[in-house]
Order: structure tokens, then sequence, then C-alpha cells
């Protein structure tokens, strides 16, 4: 303009009065799409906080927020949805409270828990995107498998100091979370360490270094690549599917690398929810076990999701305590004799078939959460049976 002025939009009064004017603005928007979605944010530490927040803001419609931990006095200091009277309760909870007061409009769905151990696949079955606010390989390992079992795309996101990586993985068209990791990945695996690139004095101390300002960064480029996600249709894919984002808040460098996938990658299978047999609650697992008899012809063996601890025998005392329950979930001094304080060895099981004393029990006694999918095999033939019978997951989440 002559004067040197902005030039002023014809802004209609009534759209001003929309919640999400400005984002509709931008030409490719559907804002109905973002509330007609689902996403799931697991870990509600600061990552999760911003992740949360920004959805919201956003109008994403339904957020499922998971978290296993207790609210520190530390988190106050990177998480703004925290307060110094929420120490010692679930995290999960208290950030779905919070957000829900910052978005009426959003449904916030706490899910407290292990997210090994608490969702089952049809919870990311349900959702339309997953976003990662995780702190350790396992539970990185355990959604990448999730999600492409289910087809589900997901975003990764990693802080360190002022280091931080956004990574979007998309099954089946991209590599996955595993095709990126190395043996020393594994290996730090099998010795039950997370939290990458820290001392082993720090990780002994439970310290992990993140600032607020690396979290802010990294989960707005994630929820930014969640909401391109959720406008495939329009804009294609994603400027990070396959890649991951790499920046330096030190120095401000930033780059892009693209991961090629691996072939004999073990996350690369997926399951047919669609045509899966739905199962009630009151189903043992050995009535799973005769429904896939008959679906592929007798002697199946179902294929549990989660390594299961059988038992703990000690070969001192000969005494043999059931245990029943995922590995993952085992607690401290499981393998220590009550009677006579040996070491007990354990027996382990990835499968149920017959004779196996698992197939007395319902799913989720024995630590096999509502939602989750039981694969039947017969030699290559695979049946499959979803633990969702009694209605959606995320409805369940809620009336709890």
């Amino acid at each position: 303009m002559a004067d040197g002025s902005a030039p002023r939009l014809d802004l209609d009064l009534a759209s001003e009065n929309d919640r999400y004017h400005r984002q509709n603005l931008i030409s490719w928007w559907d804002q109905e799409k973002l509330e007609a979605a689902s996403v799931l944010v697991v870990g509600a530490g600061a990552l999760g906080n911003e992740l949360a927040k920004n959805l919201a803001l956003m109008g994403v419609g339904r957020i499922v927020i998971a978290d296993m931990d207790h609210i520190e006095y530390s988190n106050l200091a990177r998480c703004v949805f925290f307060r110094p009277e929420d120490e010692g309760r679930n995290k999960a909870t208290v950030l779905a409270d919070r957000v829900s007061e910052l978005n009426r409009d959003v449904e916030v769905v706490p899910l407290e828990g292990d997210i090994r151990l608490s969702a089952g696949l049809c919870l990311f079955d349900e959702v339309d995107v997953v976003l990662g606010g995780l702190d350790s390989r396992e539970a990185r390992l355990f959604v990448n498998r999730s999600c492409w079992k289910t087809g589900t795309p997901w975003v990764d996101g990693a802080i360190e100091g002022l280091m931080g990586t956004v990574r979007v993985f998309i099954p089946p068209d991209t590599a996955c979370y595993e095709c990126t990791l190395g043996e020393r990945d594994f290996e730090l695996m099998e010795n039950r360490r997370s939290c990458a690139l820290l001392s082993r004095e720090e990780m002994e101390a439970g310290k992990v270094p993140t600032t607020a300002t690396s979290a802010g960064v990294v989960a707005a480029i994630e929820v930014q690549e969640a909401i391109k996600l959720l406008h495939r249709e329009r804009l294609g894919e994603p400027t990070l599917a396959g890649a991951g984002f790499h920046f330096s808040g030190l120095n401000h460098d930033s780059y892009v690398v693209g991961y090629s996938a691996r072939e004999d990658c073990l996350s690369h299978d997926r399951y047919d929810l669609e045509g899966a047999t739905k199962v009630g609650s009151e189903a043992t697992l050995g009535d799973i076990l005769a429904l896939a008899d008959r679906d592929l012809g007798g002697a199946a063996v179902l294929e549990l999701e989660r390594e299961m601890a059988l038992a703990a025998t000690c070969e001192r005392c000969r005494r043999e305590d059931w245990i029943g329950l995922p590995v993952d979930g085992l607690e401290a001094g499981i393998g220590v004799c009550g009677e006579c304080e040996e070491t007990m060895r354990l027996s382990f099981a990835h499968t149920a078939e017959a004779g196996s004393r698992l197939l007395e029990s319902v799913p989720e006694a024995v630590g096999i959460p509502r939602g989750d999918v039981i694969v039947a095999r017969r030699g290559m033939e695979r049946a499959f049976f979803r633990l969702d019978a009694d209605g959606p997951v995320i409805d369940s989440l809620r009336a709890r």
C-alpha cells in the first residue's frame, strides 16, 4: 500500500467468532476432519504436556493420554499443566483434566498404566494417529509394532538437553522405528536400559536431561506432522514420512534424514482385524483356542502379543510358584524362593496350546488387556480374535 501499512483482510465478522477461524483460513484446512479425529498420546511428561496442549488448541476431537508414572516435583519445570499440589498423582489423569479445561470441545481420556500392559491392539486400531512422548526403546518398539499391525501412522519424538528428533512412520509404506535400530540398540534393550545418550551415572540417578524449550519445539513439529497426516487426502504424504528431523538448539543446526525399510524387519506384520472374530470378556483362552481349532481345522496354537512368565521353580526345595503374567509386568523379587531365598528358575512362553495352564483363564486374569488381539496359527494359516466384543476400548476407558 502507498502509506506503507499492511494490507487488511476483509474478514467476515461471524467467522471471527469461530474459535478456529485463523487456522480455517489455511486453504487446505478441514476443521471437521480434526473434530472427528482421535489421537493417542503415549507419555504425559514434558513432551506429552505440549502434545496434548497443541492438539486441544487445534480442536482435535478426541485425545487419549497414556502414562504409568506419577508426578514428581522436578516435572514442574517442564510440564505446563502440572502444579505443586499434583505431586504423587498419575500424570495421564492430571493432564487429561487440565487439557479438558483448556478446550471443552475436546474429549480427553486418560489411560493409567504401562502402555505395553494396559493397551490392547484394538485401541491403536480405533485412533487415527499415535504421538510418542516416550523415553524408552522398549515402549517405542511396542508402539511401533502395534501401529504396524493395525496400520496406524505414528510420530515419534525424543529430546535430550537442547537437542531433539521427530520421526514419522506410516505403515506399510515407509521404514518403521525398528528399521532405524542397530545392534547396539537391541543390546541396550536386552539390558533393560532406556534413554539413549545418557551416562550410566545419570541413568542410575534417574535423571533425564530435558528442557521445556526442547519439549516445546519437538512437540510442535510432532503435532504439525499429525495434522498433515490427518489431511493426507488433500496434501499427500507429510514431509517427514519415513524420515526424521534432527535439531540442535545449541547452534540451531537442523537436518532431515531418510530411513530405508529393512525387508527382514520383525515389526512389518499386518493383522487382518476387519476379518477378526470378536470375543467377549468372559471367554477363556481355552474357549478362544476351541474357536481357532474350528476355524483352522484343529491343532491350532495361540500366539500371544506379550512374552508370558509361566512359573518360578526352586531347584533346591522343589517349590514351584505359578505366575501367569507378562514379563514386562513382573515385580522385583518374583524370582526369589519364599522358603529358602534361593534364586528360582523362570519358565516363559509366547504361545498357549493344548495342555497349557494359561487356557484355564480369561485373558485379563493373565495380564492380557481388554481390547487386545490374539492370533491363532496352524502352519502358515492364521485366525484373529479381538477382545473387544463388549464395545470400543475408548468407551471402556471413558467409563472408568
